[in-house]
């Protein structure tokens, strides 16, 4: 016997991509994740490959991520995407050592963040407004 399966937390017309242990601090991350909330899937694309920010690469790896999740597990119209959230979380921070004069020593955080994305599809009413 198999344990049950775990009941959906997200609603029929949503899917979601999870990247973690990204090296990055949440704070430079929420920058670019907070430029794709609320856009439609294929812009947002747009929107992270022609970005500067080093970190867009990795945002636009996880939004493509949870797209293909909604074209392929839950059967989701890809046109009709909306990034609905994009959330950014902290994750483990590795403590580093600097060397500094008259033998002293400083600190060097070395932050790395979670980033969660959940799409939705648009209802066709939503659509022609």
């Amino acid at each position: 016997m198999s344990k049950p399966a775990s009941p959906r937390h997200l609603a029929e017309t949503e899917a979601k991509a999870v990247a973690r242990m990204i090296r990055v601090s949440p704070r430079k991350l929420n920058l670019v994740a907070g430029q794709i909330r609320g856009m439609t899937a294929s812009a947002a694309v747009n929107e992270l490959k022609f970005s500067r920010k080093r970190i867009a690469a990795d945002v636009c790896k996880a939004l493509e991520s949870a797209i293909a999740n909604a074209e392929n597990n839950h059967q989701l119209d890809v046109d009709r995407l909306v990034v609905s959230e994009a959330s950014v979380g902290k994750a483990l921070v590795l403590k580093r050592f600097h060397a500094r004069a008259r033998g002293r020593g400083a600190g060097i955080l070395k932050p790395f963040s979670n980033l969660t994305i959940v799409v939705k599809e648009r209802e066709q009413a939503e659509e022609t407004e």
